[in-house]
């Protein structure tokens, strides 16, 4: 991975006289997350920092820049590599539970297994980001989408969302603020997923499981 010397300071110009706010409220991140990456450090802990691919498709989209010529800047992507969107097309997007994006590698899971895929060249991401909300994917965290398709059960005051109905099976716990904001959504499709009806309300102090009752029964 060969980013772009002083890619900070690209970044910081593609902002131009935005403020950090305004860049914030159009990308979706924080305006101090938005100038660790201009400055290209944590400035709570000191550490270098990189941009993931999915936070790069959001600045790409806040500054008006092709988001190929951000990702090969920030190293990315290298124009000599071959397309793999070929690869890409061989794993099922409707059968996967969960998918989780690294800054080299797509992985998905399905119930049996994981396939990983590498992120080459001139791989359109913003494409695929567009595919995954087309097939009932939800940004649960940083690098983690999931398929509401397949939750059969959501244990709300874990944060955690199941593939089976029992909860003994394959799990993700997502992010709080992503769990307060898909709540209603995420309940929904569990009922819909095990042909339940629901009643519900968002509880910070629920000691159960989000409230499903049969649909043959009155709510």
């Amino acid at each position: 991975m060969k980013q772009l010397e002083g890619f900070g300071k690209f970044l910081e110009s593609l902002r131009g006289k935005m403020s950090l706010r305004e860049a914030a409220n159009k990308s979706g991140l924080s305006h101090a997350y938005i100038r660790d990456l201009e400055l290209e450090r944590n400035r709570s802990t000191n550490e270098k920092i990189n941009p993931s691919p999915v936070t790069l498709k959001k600045l790409s989209d806040a500054y008006n820049i092709a988001y190929t010529d951000l990702m090969e800047k920030a190293g990315y992507l290298d124009k000599e590599n071959i397309n793999v969107a070929d690869e890409q097309e061989q794993v099922s997007i409707s059968d996967t539970l969960f998918i989780e994006v690294s800054t080299k590698e797509i992985t998905y899971h399905t119930r049996l297994n994981k396939l990983s895929r590498s992120i080459h060249s001139l791989l359109d991401f913003s494409h695929f980001l567009d595919k995954l909300e087309e097939q009932g994917f939800k940004k649960m965290d940083t690098d983690l989408f999931v398929n509401l398709n397949h939750v059969q059960k959501y244990i709300e005051k874990e944060g955690k969302l199941y593939f089976d109905t029992l909860g003994v099976g394959k799990f993700v716990v997502i992010a709080a603020i992503r769990q307060k904001k898909y709540h209603e959504w995420i309940v929904r499709s569990v009922a819909r997923n095990t042909g339940m009806g629901l009643t519900f309300h968002y509880d910070r102090n629920a000691t159960t499981d989000s409230l499903i009752s049969p649909l043959n029964q009155p709510i």
